[in-house]
């Protein structure tokens, strides 16, 4: 049984188990109010308290709302595209999101509002960043279904942004089902390398430095990069020079001659490669300088490429975690 299958399996246990719980209630619901035999309730959103149909039956997903409602099963009848989750994507979500009318391109700014209110929808869930938010139009918006802002801060708060994604859009046994599967491999990886990681200071290098400016990214702890590693038991060690909110918390973007001062601690360090496992532009400028190759790590052979580190579902991160096991497994032959 796939993964997937054993998931939907588990989602439907517990929607029963819901349904029968319900039946034992009091028919109370602290969010849910009665609006004329339609039920609805109030969510916290990033842009305020919104009434939102307790079961929405035709939703709109834009930004990182996008693979988290396609992976929850949410009733979507709109999407904005997300070309880079595509390779993250199982066959079947793949499939549902090609199947899926495109109302918005890959900038919040790229909305289109006719193909929004043509799809008709309930609920319309925002997944951008809340300063992407002056790029939309939200009382027009508003005027097609009630909108939810459900935007990204720092890279590691998917885990809770896409929960609250999933609860807006009722599939929160769906969500749950997810999780517990990531969390559960998660678990036996943490066990498996356990002893080979103890005592181990990690760096990483992102992938977004600047080849043509001649920067690096160096990513610490739960920035994009190293946010799943961290769920296995790698340690990243220091932190930022100068905060600058959201990924500029974990991350920076030195000049490459600054990498030994930035990585020369390190007993072992991560990569970003792409889905394919090669290095973008701006990782490969930085694995084949010099400075690179004379690191301490480096010359130990202490160099592990991670794949999918832009997951920001608990599904990809799935593949995140088979991503980490491939690379850390030399350390278990030393």
């Amino acid at each position: 049984m796939s993964v997937r299958q054993h998931w939907r399996l588990t989602v439907a246990a517990a929607v029963a188990l819901a349904a029968l719980a319900g039946c034992g209630s009091d028919g109370a619901e602290s969010a849910a109010t009665s609006d004329g035999g339609s039920g609805t309730r109030v969510f916290a959103a990033d842009n305020g308290e919104i009434s939102i149909p307790a079961d929405p039956k035709r939703v709109v997903a834009t930004g990182y709302a996008v693979p988290a409602l396609i992976e929850a099963d949410a009733a979507l009848v709109g999407i904005s595209t997300w070309k880079r989750g595509l390779a993250m994507m199982s066959e079947q979500d793949r499939a549902t999101y090609d199947g899926l009318p495109k109302v918005a391109g890959e900038a919040a700014a790229e909305t289109n509002y006719e193909a929004v209110a043509a799809a008709k929808p309930d609920l319309i869930v925002i997944g951008v960043p809340q300063p992407a938010l002056v790029d939309i139009d939200m009382k027009r918006l508003e005027s097609i279904a009630p909108v939810v802002a459900i935007g990204p801060t720092v890279p590691d708060a998917w885990r809770e942004l896409s929960r609250r994604q999933a609860d807006a859009a009722g599939r929160t046994a769906h969500f749950q089902a997810a999780k517990e599967a990531y969390e559960k491999k998660a678990g036996e990886l943490k066990a498996k390398y356990g002893d080979a990681l103890a005592g181990l200071k990690f760096g990483h290098l992102g992938g977004y430095g600047d080849a043509a400016k001649g920067t690096f990214q160096r990513e610490f702890a739960k920035a994009w990069g190293t946010n799943i590693a961290q769920d296995v038991g790698v340690t990243y060690y220091g932190e930022v020079k100068e905060k600058g909110g959201g990924g500029r918390d974990v991350s920076e973007y030195p000049a490459i001659e600054e990498l030994p001062e930035s990585l020369g601690e390190a007993d072992a360090i991560t990569y970003t490669v792409q889905p394919d496992g090669t290095p973008g532009e701006s990782v490969k400028q930085v694995l084949d300088s010099a400075l690179w190759k004379n690191l301490p790590a480096v010359k130990a052979g202490r160099v592990f490429p991670l794949q999918y580190t832009e997951a920001a579902t608990y599904e990809s991160a799935l593949k995140a975690l088979d991503s980490v096991d491939k690379a850390l497994a030399p350390l278990l032959a030393r």
